[in-house]
């Protein structure tokens, strides 16, 4: 090619669900060209987030995302989504960022863009610019607003005429309504209804009783696009508290199965989840900050660890459940908390009911695939009076594998037991 000739930047496809992945092109580069190829978002908050990797065009002038090595940059060698995953604050954001989708209606949108060299990118015009869309909620996923009986919520339903299988979406201890996942899980076949337990920074005691997750949970079951028979509960932290307690106590509902995610199976009764105001302020004295001022909430868990009163009584759970959890976790030690309830199965002769997987390198949240990760963010905790830094953990390589990894499981663990015959052996 001649010098005055632009590049062509192709991304394939250039609209799809989040979990798919895409394939990124650069042709008609001058052979052995060092270019840049960045990443941009603009989040719903109005911070930027981007993700970078230098590379060299091969003798035929092309860089593949998918096939090349990234010589460096917040990603290095073969790694086809790593303009996803390894995504971060630009310099000289706020701090304890977090990116997440609110509005599932709209796609999160990115700029895919190629610059020439490997320094100061930045301050220079691309050289080739693109726009991708990245969807949470498939095409004809239906939204449908929740607000009877005391729940407020989110149901998303599948396309198609149904009926479908049907999952309780419990998310952790920062509050609020977050449909993402959900709509995600409906893209792929599950009516999932995403519950707003409690606003940010705020829990009021009937909002943590059990009743209030079995009306829930019943709401879903009974709605006509629900297979009223194959309803699971998946959660992530305090999610995975409620999911627990509801299968080992609740005599009004059953689970079919639950997805435990970063396990928490300390400070519940029979009645409620309401320790987080009593157990946790008095183990408080175990929380610590490190050089960086982020609080460090693990050793509270472990100090929980050592009161069996403070446990749900996983033996008298009766359904399958999966136990996702990173070992670099440091918010809450949810492997020993998963070691402690497969121990707890087995003395029970259940252990033919979990499947459990540990991820090395991963931290807290995980999240869906190719989600960026986050070690410490800004977080709300239960009754606290303003935000602190909390160090989540995870190393972002090691994350990232373990978010794709497990996402793989969860629909693999969700077709297992919720779309073929029952079974309660776990073949994971």
């Amino acid at each position: 090619m001649s010098e005055g000739t632009p590049p062509i930047l192709s991304v394939h496809p250039c609209q799809a669900l989040v979990d798919e992945t895409f394939s990124v092109v650069v042709e008609n580069l001058p052979p052995g060209r060092p270019v840049t190829v960045r990443s941009l978002h603009q989040s719903e908050d109005k911070d930027f987030w981007e993700a970078y990797g230098h590379y060299v065009s091969d003798h035929h002038g092309t860089v593949s995302v998918s096939e090349d090595l990234s010589l460096g940059g917040t990603y290095r060698g073969k790694e086809p989504m790593g303009l996803l995953w390894s995504m971060r604050p630009v310099p000289g954001s706020r701090t304890g960022l977090r990116l997440r989708k609110v509005n599932v209606c709209a796609p999160l949108l990115l700029d895919i863009l190629v610059y020439s060299g490997h320094d100061n990118f930045r301050d220079i015009p691309p050289l080739a610019s693109t726009l991708v869309e990245r969807w949470y909620m498939a095409p004809g996923v239906k939204r449908i607003e929740i607000n009877e009986k005391g729940i407020r919520g989110m149901l998303l339903i599948p396309p198609g005429p149904g009926p479908f299988p049907g999952l309780l979406d419990l998310w952790g201890g920062g509050g609020g309504l977050n449909e993402y996942r959900a709509a995600l899980l409906a893209s792929h076949g599950y009516a999932s209804l995403a519950v707003d337990y409690f606003k940010a920074g705020e829990l009021k005691t009937k909002d943590m009783e059990l009743t209030f997750f079995e009306i829930a949970f019943d709401i879903l079951k009974e709605h006509p696009q629900v297979l009223s028979d194959r309803v699971g509960i998946i959660g992530l932290c305090l999610g995975s508290l409620i999911a627990l307690s509801l299968a080992a106590y609740s005599t009004n509902i059953k689970p079919y199965c639950i997805i435990c995610i970063s396990n928490i199976h300390s400070i519940a009764s029979k009645k409620a989840i309401g320790g987080f105001q009593k157990e946790i302020p008095a183990k408080f004295r175990k929380m610590r900050v490190d050089e960086n001022n982020c609080h460090i909430w693990r050793d509270v868990g472990l100090a929980l660890l050592e009161e069996p009163s403070l446990k749900v009584d996983v033996r008298k759970i009766n359904c399958p459940m999966l136990l996702l959890n990173g070992c670099d976790d440091q918010n809450w030690p949810s492997v020993e908390a998963a070691d402690d309830i497969y121990k707890m199965m087995r003395a029970a002769g259940k252990e033919h009911l979990v499947a459990k997987v540990d991820y090395p390198g991963a931290g807290h949240l995980i999240e869906p695939p190719f989600s960026p990760q986050f070690r410490a963010t800004s977080f709300g905790a239960l009754g606290a009076e303003e935000k602190v830094i909390v160090l989540w953990g995870g190393e972002t390589k090691a994350h990232s594998d373990a978010q794709e990894d497990s996402w793989k499981k969860i629909l693999s663990f969700l077709q297992q037991h919720m779309y073929r015959n029952p079974s309660t052996k776990s073949k994971m």
